[in-house]
C-alpha cells in the first residue's frame, strides 16, 4: 500500500478496521443527524411566527384548526422550547458518543500497532526509525483522535443540513430552490478538488513529522556524543533543516485550503443574493407570503454560511486520512517469522540445543553463517568465539528467533525451534548482552522484570548472586533508586550486573552471555566472572566472548571465521593446535582467567 492511496479507500480500511464500532458510529451518526435536524427547525419557526402577525386566522397554523392568533403564538412557544431541548439533548450525546468513539479506537489503534510491532521481525526493525514509529503511534494516532472528536460530526451535518433545508425549499418554492442550491455543486467540486491537491501534500507533512521525530529521538539519545564532540551548533543546525522542511511541507497544505475558502464564500454569495432579490420580488409580486419568504432567506443562511466550515472539515480530514494511511499500514506490515503451535514448558525443558547445518544471511544479501553445526549438552557451558563480523551474536539472535535460518535447523531438546511457540521458547533462555538496556524506574523494578511479582527477598539473592547487591545498597535509595532513561544514572559495570541479576531472577534453563564483559573495567569483571560460576550452575550456557580470558574453563570452544566453525575443542586443546583461536590468544595475553564450574 502506498502513500499515494486515495483518502476514500483509506476511510474505508479504517472502517473495515473499525468493524467492532459500527453500532457506536451508527448511533453517533444518528445524534448528529437529529441534533442538525432540531438545529435548523427554530428559522421555521421564525418564519411561522411572521406568517402568524401577517396573516393571523389565515395563518399556516389556522389550518391546524388553532385560529386564535396569540394561542399561536403560545403554540409556537412551547414548540420552540420542545426544539431547543431536543437540540440540546443530541447536542450533548453526540458529543459524548463521538469523543468516546474517538478514545476507544485511537486506543485500540495505538495498541494494535504497538502490539504488531512488537511481533515483527528484528530486520524491519533495522530498517525502521524510533522516531518515525514515535510519531506515527503517538502523533498520527492523535490526529485521526482530532478528526472523530469533530470533523466528522461535522462532515454529516453539513449533508443533513442540505438534504433538510433543500425538502423545505422544494416544498416552499422550487424556483428559489434552484437559485439557492446553484452554489453548492460549485462548493462540493471544489471540495473535491482540495481534497485531491490536498492529499500528497498532507502525506508529505506526516513524512516530515516522522523524519522531525526521528531526528530528536536520535539526538536526544546521543546527547553526550554530542556535548562530547562539541557539535551542538552543527545538531541544532540539522534540527533546523528538519523543522523548516515540515514548515514548507505544512505551507503547500495551508495554500490550498486558504485558496478554498473564498471559493466557498463568493458561491455562498450567489446563492443568498439569489434568495434574496428574488423571494423578495416574489413576494412584492404576491406569489409568497412573508413568513414564507422568511424561511428561505434565514434558511438560506442555515444551508450555506456552515458551508464556509467545509474547508477547515475537509482539511481535517485530509490531515486525519494521511495519518490513517501510515497507522494502518504499520498494522499491516507482514511478520516473517512466524510462531510455531507446540507448547513448551520451561520447567520440563533439559537445555540440549543443536544447530544443524544452518546458514543464514540478513535481508541485504550479506552471509554470515555457512553450515554451522554446534552441539550444547544439558548443563554443559559452551563459548563461541572469532574476530569481529564472524557471525557470533547473530547464532544469539537465531536462537531467540529474532531471524530464522536459511537452511538448516536449530533444535532444543530434539524439537526444531519453528515448532515451538515463540513466547514459551525465550521465557526458556535468558540474556545477558553487552548492550544493556534498562528501563525508566527503580532497580528493583528492572530486576524483576522478567519475573514480574518477584517479592523482595528474591530480588536481593539474584542481586547477591550477579555480585550487585553491595552497590545497590549504597545508591541514594538502595532497590527504590531511579536508573533513569537506559539506566543512565548508574555505570556501565552496575549495568551489566542488574542486568545479569535480571536473567537470574528469571532462572531460565539456557543462559546465553553475548559479550557480557566487554565493556567494562577490570574489577568489574572480576566481580561478572565471579558470579558467573554461580549462575551457570545446574544449566546450559552458551557464551559469546570477546575476551578469551572469561571462557578458558568453558566444556567445549567454537571458533568462528567469516561465518565457519574452523575449530572446536577445550582451551588447552585449541592452544596446542597453534591455531585462529591462539593467535587470537597471544594477542590478549596477559587477561586474567574465569576459573568456572
Amino acid at each position: 500500500m502506498t502513500e499515494t492511496t486515495s483518502s476514500t479507500s483509506v476511510l474505508l480500511r479504517l472502517m473495515r478496521y473499525a468493524r467492532g464500532y459500527r453500532k457506536r458510529i451508527w448511533l453517533a451518526s444518528l445524534c448528529s443527524v437529529l441534533n442538525k435536524l432540531f438545529d435548523v427547525m427554530p428559522e421555521i419557526l421564525i418564519g411561522m411566527a411572521i406568517d402568524v402577525v401577517v396573516r393571523q386566522d389565515q395563518s399556516f397554523l389556522a389550518d391546524f384548526g388553532i385560529l386564535e392568533p396569540f394561542n399561536q403564538m403560545l403554540f409556537l412557544g412551547a414548540l420552540t422550547i420542545a426544539v431547543w431541548a431536543f437540540e440540546s439533548l443530541f447536542q450533548f450525546f453526540l458529543q459524548i458518543l463521538w469523543r468516546n468513539l474517538s478514545q476507544s479506537l485511537q486506543h485500540d489503534l495505538r495498541l494494535d500497532a504497538y502490539g504488531h510491532v512488537q511481533n515483527l521481525d528484528m530486520a524491519w526493525f533495522e530498517d525502521s526509525s524510533t522516531g518515525g514509529l514515535v510519531a506515527i503511534l503517538n502523533d498520527d494516532v492523535n490526529q485521526l483522535e482530532r478528526f472523530l472528536d469533530g470533523g466528522a460530526n461535522a462532515l454529516i451535518q453539513v449533508a443533513t443540513s442540505v438534504i433538510a433545508v433543500g425538502a423545505v425549499f422544494f416544498y416552499v418554492s422550487p424556483q428559489i430552490a434552484l437559485m439557492a442550491f446553484t452554489p453548492v455543486p460549485v462548493i462540493l467540486l471544489g471540495a473535491f478538488w482540495f481534497q485531491r491537491k490536498a492529499q500528497p501534500l498532507y502525506a508529505n507533512v506526516r513524512e516530515k513529522v516522522g523524519s522531525l521525530s526521528t531526528r530528536l529521538a536520535n539526538n536526544i539519545a546521543g546527547i553526550a556524543t554530542i556535548k562530547s564532540f562539541t557539535r551542538e551548533q552543527h545538531e541544532l543546525e540539522k534540527l533546523e533543516m528538519e523543522s523548516s522542511a515540515y514548515v514548507v511541507a505544512n505551507r503547500g497544505a495551508i495554500r490550498i485550503s486558504s485558496a478554498f475558502i473564498p471559493i466557498i464564500r463568493m458561491a455562498i454569495l450567489v446563492g443568498f443574493v439569489a434568495t434574496l432579490i428574488y423571494g423578495g420580488k416574489l413576494t412584492l409580486d404576491g406569489q409568497l407570503n412573508a413568513g414564507a419568504y422568511s424561511v428561505l432567506v434565514f434558511l438560506t443562511q442555515r444551508l450555506l454560511w456552515p458551508l464556509t466550515r467545509l474547508a477547515e472539515t475537509v482539511d481535517l480530514f485530509e490531515r486525519a486520512m494521511a495519518s490513517t494511511r501510515r497507522i494502518l499500514n504499520l498494522i499491516e506490515v507482514p511478520i516473517r517469522t512466524h510462531s510455531g503451535s507446540r507448547e513448551l514448558l520451561v520447567e520440563n525443558v533439559q537445555g540440549e540445543l543443536r544447530f544443524e547445518d544452518v546458514n543464514f544471511s540478513y535481508p541485504n544479501g550479506a552471509e554470515v553463517l555457512r553450515d554451522i553445526n554446534i552441539s550444547i549438552a544439558p548443563g554443559e557451558t559452551v563459548a563461541v568465539v572469532g574476530q569481529t563480523g564472524s557471525g557470533k551474536s547473530t547464532l544469539m539472535k537465531l536462537l531467540l528467533r529474532f531471524y530464522s535460518p536459511a537452511s538448516g535447523c536449530i533444535k532444543l531438546d530434539g524439537t526444531e525451534l519453528t515448532e515451538l511457540k515463540i513466547p514459551d521458547l525465550r521465557r526458556a533462555f535468558g540474556l545477558v548482552s553487552q548492550d544493556v538496556f534498562l528501563f525508566h524506574g527503580t532497580v528493583a523494578e528492572n530486576i524483576a522484570y522478567g519475573r514480574p511479582g518477584a517479592d523482595q527477598a528474591d530480588i536481593e539473592a539474584a542481586a547477591k548472586a550477579a555480585e550487585a547487591h553491595e552497590f545497590i545498597l549504597q545508591l541514594p535509595q538502595a532497590y527504590n533508586t531511579i536508573v533513569g532513561e537506559r539506566g543512565q544514572k548508574l555505570s556501565g559495570g552496575q549495568r551489566q550486573r542488574v542486568s545479569i541479576a535480571r536473567a537470574v531472577l528469571k532462572d531460565p534453563p539456557v543462559l546465553i552471555l553475548d559479550e557480557a564483559t566487554s565493556a567494562v573495567d577490570n574489577e568489574t569483571e572480576a566481580a561478572i566472572q565471579r558470579s558467573m560460576q554461580v549462575i551457570t550452575r545446574g544449566r546450559t550456557t552458551l557464551v559469546v566472548a570477546h575476551r578469551l580470558s572469561t571462557i578458558v574453563a568453558a566444556n567445549r570452544i567454537y571458533v568462528l571465521d567469516q561465518g565457519r566453525v574452523v575449530e572446536v575443542g577445550s582451551h588447552k586443546e585449541l592452544l596446542a593446535d597453534d591455531g585462529l583461536y591462539a593467535g587470537l590468544w597471544k594477542v590478549q595475553a596477559g587477561e586474567g582467567a574465569w576459573s568456572g564450574h
